[in-house]
């Protein structure tokens, strides 16, 4: 079976599920299981500096305080991820690629709170998930568009922007998708 992990998902214009409406979701593992991803361009209205208050967390998080927290998906909403650069060291860590770690434990809030962590770093409240071969069949029916996935999208631009340079990296305009399909 090929893979997925690594790449990004762009809904389609037909795509009018709300949760997944004009989103950019970066695949974090997919195999025979299913699939499991970050919703990685809609922020909420919630930033780290809150997050850790929420959590009552002592912090001196400075620098990251005003970080977004991102709307990852519909799946386990009350439950934080961590996709980061650097290895995955911490209690609940996967390495997504030898540069890219997801990490779901506490301990890595705990260190941005501190003004360690990883140098970059998306906090998302829950994922979204498919069962087996649940998202193949989403892709047979032109759900969603696929390319590879490169950090400087998830990390560097601004979350209104990676859609685009995503679907740009494919030389697909956007702007230019119908959620109509025709027949010859």
């Amino acid at each position: 079976m090929n893979t997925l992990r690594d790449h990004f998902l762009l809904s389609m214009p037909q795509l009018d599920d709300p949760h997944f409406a004009d989103s950019l979701t970066y695949l974090c593992e997919h195999g025979e299981q299913g699939a499991l991803g970050l919703i990685v361009n809609q922020p909420l209205e919630l930033t780290l500096g809150e997050l850790l208050d929420q959590m009552d967390l002592p912090s001196c998080y400075g620098r990251h305080a005003h970080a977004p927290i991102y709307r990852g998906g519909p799946v386990h909403q009350e439950r934080g991820f961590v996709l980061h650069t650097g290895a995955a060291q911490w209690k609940s860590s996967l390495a997504v690629t030898p540069l890219i770690s997801l990490t779901t434990s506490v301990d890595i809030l705990e260190a941005l709170a501190e003004g360690e962590g990883p140098s970059q770093f998306l906090i998302a409240l829950g994922c979204a998930g498919w069962q087996p071969n649940q998202l193949e069949q989403e892709l047979i029916d032109n759900t969603w568009l696929t390319c590879p996935a490169w950090p400087e999208v998830l990390f560097d631009l601004p979350p209104a922007q990676r859609r685009k340079a995503a679907a740009q990296s494919l030389g697909v305009n956007l702007d230019l998708l119908t959620g109509q399909a025709g027949h010859a």
